[in-house]
């Protein structure tokens, strides 16, 4: 059976749109290089042991200088700092980290991708006229603290999750699906990229693919595959995955949809009204037929 049976044919077009919109992404082999090496090998779930198929970091080169220049990105950059890596750890969120979360958003919300995503949601009723009003609830959806391993204290939000990542009590990697995040954690010794992750469909990817499969270790825990998108902006991926949460209310949503080449699955879990999880998985690239 063709997964394109399943397609979305209308988040597709939006999501083009918004591709199109992002003129802060970075291009491969010009603002960024990659290196993919070798096939990543099988790892059992909640196992730490795996081959290094990847002598050298997956990146290369990334154009720092456009990192700190361009507004979303440096925004961006300075939440990664702002929360405990393990779960179960209550976080405390400082007024300047609050500061930083608002600049982000405020910036963001100065970008054609996210005009584009709020009249979108408008037309849809999903959320109200009012920037400010829709600021506070892009707020809520991603920053607002819950306890995600069930102790009493507030330890996660999505933001936490999907962008830098963070870990089960210390013992296995969850989240952690930003190009920006892992390559700064790479440049630190913090994250050992192992492989790619191969579909099923196609053997190898290109290093100029913009959606990889990956399997690394973060301080010493192995993530067996981890998906990101490689080079886009981060408001690039706050919309689509703010769409996609606020489209439904299940407690998983899996849409298929084709950007550009690239045919994915994005995939949200929901912590009632806030993001437990996001993230893409390519399931072809190039015109590949899937059958």
């Amino acid at each position: 059976m063709s997964f394109r049976q399943n397609l979305n044919h209308e988040l597709s077009k939006l999501f083009n749109g918004l591709w199109d919109a992002d003129v802060n992404r970075f291009t491969p082999g010009k603002d960024y290089r990659i290196s993919l090496q070798g096939k990543a090998g099988y790892v059992p779930s909640r196992n730490n042991n795996a081959k290094d198929s990847a002598p050298q970091p997956l990146f290369l080169y990334v154009d720092e200088e456009r990192l700190r220049s361009v507004k979303t990105f440096a925004a961006f950059v300075s939440l990664l700092d702002n929360y405990e890596m393990s779960t179960g750890v209550v976080e405390v969120v400082t007024p300047e980290e609050i500061t930083e979360n608002n600049r982000f958003l405020d910036v963001i919300l100065e970008t054609e991708v996210m005009k584009i995503t709020h009249q979108y949601l408008l037309q849809k009723n999903l959320a109200k006229p009012s920037l400010p009003d829709f600021k506070k609830q892009l707020y809520t959806i991603w920053f607002q603290l819950y306890s995600r391993d069930g102790s009493r204290g507030s330890d996660s939000c999505g933001f936490e999750h999907v962008f830098i990542g963070e870990s089960k009590r210390g013992k296995e990697i969850m989240g952690l699906h930003n190009w920006v995040q892992f390559y700064l954690q790479e440049k630190r010794n913090n994250i050992d990229y192992k492989g790619y992750v191969a579909r099923q469909y196609k053997s190898r990817p290109d290093e100029d693919d913009q959606v990889l499969n990956l399997q690394f270790s973060w301080k010493e825990m192995v993530k067996p595959v981890g998906s990101s998108f490689i080079g886009v902006s981060p408001e690039f991926e706050f919309a689509i995955f703010t769409i996609i949460f606020l489209l439904s209310q299940d407690k998983v949503t899996k849409e298929v949809v084709r950007i550009e080449e690239y045919e994915l699955q994005i995939i949200v879990y929901r912590q009632g009204r806030f993001i437990g999880t996001a993230y893409p998985i390519l399931l072809s690239s190039n015109n590949e037929d899937l059958y």
